[in-house]
């Protein structure tokens, strides 16, 4: 699909040795097993996972990228690498019940510590979410050394700024995240009894006791939040403060 949203079809052309129908996509005559080779070295090419965006500015305009990567998501469901989406991306990964051949070679990571990991499930379940109304969720007072620690492990990030007094800021999860535990978006997310299935969650809970919903669209600001603009960058220290005019 290109940006102006027309896709175009493939055609049945002559059939190969094999008896497979070879689909040419109209107005290129690039056939659909070609573009799957194109997307494929693209991917497999990229030391991060691959938007769909810039997948379709890459290939010949007009190719269904969401087709051409679901057939090629599939020829590759059971070999020793997955194709796998995550968000709006795609890469490839180690098939999953070959962890074990490379845990060896897994770079030892440094365990977050318990403070982390409630904060970072009270942002995914609640993004987009303020410092004040996670301290308020976990009924503690949050580290500033906790929340720079999440940043910089890239599983989450400020969103953008609350329109309330004050205009604190927000957080929420990205790609980084979802790529990490094998989630294709946040929807996937475990729910309460999945929680508890994986014994992360008490059998005794009270009964008003639930998990919210995630968000289905991560990205896109809510109706109470503004944009970062380059002052609030600045501000937070990400930007270097532009030169002053003489």
């Amino acid at each position: 699909m290109n940006d102006s949203g027309n896709v175009v079809p493939f055609r049945a052309e002559d059939e190969g040795p094999a008896g497979e129908v070879d689909r040419q996509a109209e107005g290129h005559g690039i056939s659909f097993a070609e573009a799957k080779r194109m997307a494929e070295a693209l991917v497999f090419a990229s030391a991060e996972p691959v938007s769909s965006k810039a997948l379709a500015a890459r290939l010949p305009d007009g190719l269904d990228i969401g087709a051409v990567m679901e057939e090629l998501k599939s020829d590759y469901a059971s070999r020793g690498v997955n194709l796998v989406r995550v968000a709006d991306c795609w890469a490839f990964r180690t098939a999953g019940d070959l962890a074990f051949l490379l845990s060896r070679d897994a770079v030892q990571q440094k365990k977050l510590s318990r403070a982390a990991l409630e904060m970072l499930a009270v942002i995914a379940y609640h993004q987009p979410v303020t410092r004040a109304e996670i301290e308020e969720i976990r009924g503690v007072e949050t580290s500033k050394g906790t929340l720079d620690t999440l940043l910089e492990t890239g599983w989450i990030r400020m969103r953008g700024r609350r329109r309330t007094p004050g205009r604190p800021v927000t957080y929420g999860t990205t790609t980084e995240f979802l790529d990490h535990f094998g989630l294709e978006e946040l929807r996937d997310l475990p729910g309460l009894d999945e929680l508890k299935g994986a014994g992360l969650l008490s059998a005794r809970m009270p009964s008003n006791f639930s998990v919210p919903q995630p968000p289905t669209d991560g990205d896109a600001l809510a109706e109470d939040e503004d944009p970062l603009t380059d002052i609030d960058l600045e501000e937070l220290g990400l930007l270097t403060p532009r030169a002053e005019d003489d």
